[in-house]
């Protein structure tokens, strides 16, 4: 795997503000929903990445620690890191919403004529 740069992670959010941009413009349901969902998978989606690199970034910081008197700040701001961390992993539950939403939108419409309250 080629080594990681700001520029390749500056990619990746590029692509996610060209899928806002596509959604938008207000596209079919069904294409947009199968955009959404690698980003809310449940185990693979953005939350729990999210959630997981911001432990590893805390674990990094702590075993990287500065030998300077500015050493004690650092534990504080991992706990933060940590807080956010558990806070992303809980918008797990997206994946959920995500679900009934596909539900919802690969029904097969009904044959009766008429509005949904007329049925």
């Amino acid at each position: 795997m080629p080594d990681l740069t700001p520029d390749a992670i500056h990619a990746a959010t590029e692509t996610l503000t060209r899928l806002t941009e596509y959604l938008r413009e207000e596209p079919d349901p069904a294409d947009a929903l199968a955009l959404v969902e690698p980003l809310l998978d449940e185990y693979t989606g953005i939350p729990i990445q999210l959630a997981d690199t911001l432990r590893a970034l805390a674990r990094t910081l702590l075993e990287h620690r500065p030998d300077t008197v500015a050493a004690h700040e650092v534990q504080p701001l991992v706990e933060r890191l940590r807080a956010a961390a558990w806070e992303q992993t809980d918008q797990y539950m997206l994946h959920y919403v995500l679900d009934d939403l596909r539900a919802l939108y690969t029904r097969t419409a009904p044959s009766d004529p008429g509005c949904g309250s007329c049925r």
